[in-house]
């Protein structure tokens, strides 16, 4: 198989179907991606007959549908609500739809997320290298785990995860790092250990199933993965299979740390129980190649098939962000609401 590196041309009619399909894929690349394809739409759209208010309307509604195509990463909808924000101030004293439509400040606010995100990646990938090597500091060399893709592929450049991963290396502290193929959709085998080969990192792709056994020889110090959402406690929503990776770190007293910018943060959900978990189709794990091979499975079997799960909380040793790392208070619970209003007290 090659692989390469291509762009496509998306408005909002088909970004859906790309978002949904995971054409474009990870909570905060989505995000940008769904922004920046409405800027475009937006810039071309003409014969709007309707009022400032209307068009204000208009891009509402083509925002909550942007929304509808991955409801678990909440990254989507937080991008969505500060963009309809920027609309409806500007449709107040707007006299003509058509500035609504040209707004200015909705595509700078576009380009901000998307150079924002590095930034942030850069600074999550620094914090989770430097708490990880002091939580590990009598070892020389460091050898980490991750699931699923969290790299330049899902974020606008760099990662999360990944970008620790990158930090550790540019750290010189890397031993390997170890990524799973991440069943169904492969995201793992396909996107994440092509990013480690491309960027030279020493790295080794292994079977899901094969994580636990990996721990057990003590060959792993740390796992690190992405979050789509995270409650108020700290309860975590991530790729399905992250929750056995948890359970797996919490048994071989390996650490275990979520990477995510604090957008990914939903304060209004009090914990994991909340969070709405999509499921995929079918196909994924009836057919090889993540649902787009042939059918392997027999026909008429069930399928259960969530898109993510939630590890709780306790499982989790720190939240790394792009503001710091959240620790545990002295009762072994998150203060993620006070990190929050004190990181945006500071700003």
């Amino acid at each position: 198989m090659v692989f390469l590196y291509d762009h496509m041309d998306l408005w909002s009619c088909c970004q859906w179907e790309a978002i949904r399909e995971m054409v474009v894929r990870g909570a905060p690349a989505i995000a940008i991606a769904a922004a920046l394809s409405l800027a475009v739409e937006v810039s071309k759209l003409e014969g709007f007959s309707g009022t400032p208010k209307d068009a204000a309307s208009f891009l509402e509604k083509k925002l909550e549908y942007l929304v509808s195509s991955r409801p678990t990463a909440v990254n989507l909808s937080d991008a969505a609500s500060k963009l309809t924000e920027i609309v409806k101030n500007h449709a107040a004293t707007a006299t003509d739809a058509n500035q609504v439509f040209l707004v200015i400040a909705y595509i700078e606010a576009a380009e901000i997320m998307l150079k924002d995100d590095v930034a942030d990646n850069k600074a999550i990938g620094s914090y989770g290298s430097s708490v990880i090597q002091t939580q590990k500091k009598d070892c020389k060399k460091l050898s980490v785990l991750t699931h699923c893709n969290t790299g330049s592929l899902a974020t606008a450049g760099y990662g999360t995860a990944l970008g620790v991963i990158r930090a550790l290396h540019a750290d010189g502290v890397l031993e390997r790092a170890y990524c799973t193929e991440t069943r169904p959709f492969n995201q793992g085998s396909r996107l994440t250990a092509y990013e480690l080969v491309h960027e030279k990192i020493p790295a080794t792709l292994i079977a899901d199933s094969a994580a636990a056994a990996l721990m057990k020889t003590g060959r792993v110090h740390a796992v690190i993965v992405g979050a789509d959402r995270v409650a108020a406690n700290g309860d975590t929503a991530n790729k399905i299979g992250t929750y056995s990776l948890a359970l797996s770190a919490k048994h071989h007293g390996v650490l275990f740390y979520v990477a995510a910018p604090l957008t990914s943060v939903d304060l209004s959900l009090s914990s994991g129980d909340e969070i709405v978990i999509e499921e995929r189709s079918a196909k994924e794990l009836l057919n090889t190649r993540g649902g787009l091979g042939e059918q392997i499975a027999a026909s008429g079997i069930s399928v259960w098939n969530p898109a993510f799960d939630v590890t709780p909380a306790n499982l989790i040793s720190g939240i790394i962000t792009e503001k710091g790392v959240i620790t545990k208070t002295g009762n072994e619970e998150f203060d993620i609401k006070g990190f929050v209003h004190k990181t945006m007290s500071n700003n």
